[in-house]
């Protein structure tokens, strides 16, 4: 049974406005749907039959040469002649068979078919229902009927636009505008002297805070020095003094023993 009988007495049931037509639902949407499917009927069954041989050549190939290296004394007269026609015929049917399959992209078209088919289902359903993306009309208006028809419409453009540009219709690359060397290079010393002023500012402040840390440094070390000298300074006066006195003493005693010995 045809997807058109099955769904013509639900079309004829509608409750479309006098402006609509439900001779455009049936010639463009139904036809639509019967018209995917037999393509994905008949993608289906070469695909089918191609992926059928190119498994079945696959098992059988290497069962045949594995039997090959066998005994020749235990095999039948003539099985090498067999084998070696055997394994070239298969081999050719794959070889051919998965050629096809790459060559018409049988597995990519009934994938693709069969998508676009239960796509055109589900939004017809959807709007014999009102369900879905038509929730919110109570009734078979007028702009349900528009949102409908840019639906199938949708559907039908992209799967067109797949089909004839390998899948590529929706992934164009945008062209990429040309290099104005001398608009980059006037933004770049643009955005330069934006940021000098702001550079040399910071560089100011950083001078500022240098001299001060170093200002801070060359007082606490100019006082432990001046603290040290004074203290080396203290300390070489003293010893001077009491190597004098020792010295004076010394001397004052040797004086006086001298005279003793005179007298």
């Amino acid at each position: 049974m045809s997807y058109s009988s099955k769904i013509s007495n639900v079309i004829d049931s509608l409750n479309l406005p006098d402006d609509t037509n439900k001779e455009i639902i049936r010639l463009r949407f139904v036809e639509e749907v019967e018209y995917y499917e037999k393509k994905r009927d008949t993608t289906k069954r070469y695909y089918n039959i191609f992926r059928f041989i190119v498994t079945v050549g696959s098992i059988l190939l290497p069962a045949i040469l594995s039997i090959g290296q066998m005994d020749p004394t235990k095999l039948p007269k003539n099985f090498g002649e067999i084998t070696y026609w055997s394994s070239w015929s298969i081999s050719l049917m794959v070889t051919i068979s998965n050629g096809f399959l790459q060559l018409f992209s049988l597995d990519k078209n009934y994938f693709n078919y069969s998508l676009v088919v239960e796509q055109l289902k589900t939004e017809g359903w959807q709007f014999f229902g009102l369900s879905g993306k038509y929730d919110d009309h109570d009734t078979h208006n007028k702009k349900s009927y528009k949102e409908f028809c840019k639906a199938i419409e949708s559907i039908k453009r992209k799967q067109v636009e797949q089909e004839f540009s390998s899948g590529k219709g929706d992934t164009k690359k945008k062209k990429q505008p040309e290099f104005n060397f001398a608009k980059e290079f006037n933004d770049f010393q643009g955005k330069a002297s934006l940021e000098k002023p702001l550079l040399l500012k910071g560089n100011t402040e950083n001078e500022k805070d240098k001299n001060d840390i170093e200002n801070i440094i060359g007082n606490v070390v100019g006082n432990v020095i001046g603290n040290v000298v004074d203290n080396v300074v203290e300390d070489i006066k003293d010893n001077v003094v009491e190597d004098i006195k020792d010295n004076v003493v010394d001397n004052v005693s040797d004086s006086e023993d001298i005279f003793k010995i005179k007298e």
